[in-house]
């Protein structure tokens, strides 16, 4: 039951990531072979390889990387709830990597302490753990989920929890704050943008910006799942 998840042992998390080379005429000729030999169950008609590198290399830890990843906490004070942020990001992967693996490392790194993501068991934890051990770095304790019991594993997804069994049901984090009716800040680029943002606008800073919000969005619909009232925006802090 979420009402008995200590939210003081509980790390929020989203990634943004891009494909490793931004032009599909760049990649080299192996590489193309391999991702054509990943994708062709997806070649339409209507779809070309350079239409799939660009909608999914991004998502494919084999081809992409990760360029940002925000966390956030919560605090209990005399007053109320506290949210508080940091970012991860980085041009170099191996180096955002490296500093989030200390994080992990130092301060989330019993059994008792918790991950949390939205669709995360799909896609931001394992694409976390495929690029650390890509960039040689080891699972911090965590992460390392290998031959551990479904219950010894330590991560939450407020995907899974809003199925409710139903293992057929995709939601989006927008549409579930929209029906919980958190209200969350315009955003000026969306997921398909952040590969552009980054390579042509090289706006990491952006990017960063968007990603904290995610996480922002994920920490209060969590909040409202478990029952609890939203964190006031003004109770909301970023560190730098």
């Amino acid at each position: 039951m979420l009402e008995k998840v200590p939210l003081e042992k509980v790390l929020f998390l989203d990634i943004e990531t891009v494909p490793q080379v931004y032009d599909y005429e760049d990649v080299d000729e192996k590489a193309k072979e391999l991702f054509e030999a990943k994708t062709r169950w997806q070649l339409k008609d209507d779809k070309t390889y350079y239409d799939l590198y660009e909608e999914r290399a991004g998502i494919f830890a084999e081809f992409g990387k990760i360029v940002c990843i925000s966390v956030g906490y919560i605090n209990n004070t005399s007053t109320g709830k506290q949210i508080r942020l940091k970012s991860f990001y980085h041009d170099d992967e191996e180096t955002l990597l490296k500093q989030f693996k200390s994080l992990l490392d130092e301060h989330y790194n019993t059994p008792y302490h918790i991950l949390c993501g939205h669709n995360a068991k799909e896609f931001d934890f394992p694409y976390i753990c495929r690029r650390m051990l890509i960039n040689g770095l080891r699972l911090p304790h965590v992460l390392d989920i290998a031959g551990k019991k479904p219950w010894e594993i330590s991560h939450l997804d407020t995907m899974e929890l809003w199925k409710f069994g139903d293992f057929k049901a995709y939601t989006s984090l927008a549409l579930l704050c929209h029906a919980f009716q958190i209200p969350t800040p315009k955003d000026d680029i969306s997921g398909a943008d952040v590969a552009r943002v980054y390579y042509e606008e090289k706006d990491l800073e952006r990017i960063k910006v968007y990603c904290e919000k995610d996480v922002v969005a994920l920490m209060q619909l969590f909040l409202r799942m478990k029952g609890d009232a939203l964190v006031d925006e003004g109770e909301i802090y970023y560190s730098s």
